[in-house]
């Protein structure tokens, strides 16, 4: 889940599953440690930006190599200071460490993406500039459960890839009726 994270910044899952499939029986921490940086981004290629993203894995593994890659002692620790390491790391951002810890590390923190950013913008909602005050505004109003958050986010992912579109199919979706329709 940790790689899926890295690969899927600025590409589609399918690219991603596809550069998973190349890893298939590399992908333990070790094996992503030993591997030649160029290796492992000719394994990743099809991801896109694949360079870079050969350096953060290395990066990210780096990072779980003090937990002794064990998931069991990184979700021991609280929240904010596992959020404040990954955000350390080169090349993991705020929507990157919040999949991680919410799909990885099973931590409460909602992830802004931009199917959520969509999806709310065209609702009618006024968003506020800036990732952190989004995200803690939704955390505001949403209660803080793993489950919850989880689930939440995968559902705005189906429905932006399903109704809200960049051209968005409206005649379909379900929220038709309370959408303001601020399309750009």
């Amino acid at each position: 889940m940790m790689v899926g994270a890295i690969l899927t910044q600025n590409t589609n899952w399918k690219n991603v599953e596809k550069a998973l499939a190349n890893l298939a029986g590399k992908l333990t921490p070790q094996q992503i440690l030993a591997m030649p940086v160029d290796t492992l981004a000719q394994l990743i290629r099809s991801s896109g930006y694949y360079n870079q993203k050969a350096i953060k894995l290395k990066a990210l593994t780096l990072w779980y190599q003090e937990y002794d890659f064990d998931i069991s002692q990184a979700r021991c620790i609280e929240g904010t200071i596992l959020r404040n390491e990954l955000l350390a790391v080169n090349g993991i951002g705020p929507e990157t460490a919040d999949s991680i810890l919410v799909y990885a590390l099973d931590k409460t923190f909602f992830i802004i993406d931009n199917y959520t950013r969509r999806i709310l913008h065209r609702i009618g909602f006024e968003l506020p500039t800036g990732y952190d005050k989004l995200r803690l505004l939704l955390e505001q109003n949403i209660p803080r459960d793993i489950t919850t958050y989880q689930q939440y986010h995968a559902l705005l992912v189906e429905h932006a890839k399903r109704y809200c579109t960049k051209i968005p199919q409206c005649q379909h979706c379900p929220l038709n009726k309370c959408c303001q329709k601020r399309i750009e």
